[in-house]
């Protein structure tokens, strides 16, 4: 059994590689998408995509034990209206208009 210090401590612990994890991924991205060299491209997405699956089985982890709570379910018509805006914006910046 853990001693609520102990606790605090793997707490803290996991939150931190969390942080890490995600500042990690966003680094992936950024450097994806300036990379010219597509055999070095692809070895920054596999080390994003391992960064992301590592962080979501912390993230299962520190949510089991009560270390992180989530922000409560958006509903569908939420969640569908998103998409919807997300969708539209991307079919802006692709068309041939959006392109200069």
């Amino acid at each position: 059994m853990q001693t609520t210090t102990q606790q605090m401590q793997e707490k803290e612990m996991v939150n931190d590689i969390l942080s890490m994890a995600k500042a990690s991924m966003a680094s992936y991205a950024r450097a994806i998408s300036e990379c010219s060299n597509q055999n070095l491209r692809q070895t920054f997405q596999q080390m994003r995509d391992g960064d992301e699956k590592f962080q979501y089985q912390l993230y299962q982890v520190a949510e089991q034990k009560g270390y992180y709570n989530p922000a409560p379910t958006a509903d569908d018509q939420v969640i569908n209206q998103i998409k919807s805006q997300l969708q539209q914006g991307m079919s802006d910046i692709t068309s041939p208009m959006g392109m200069r």
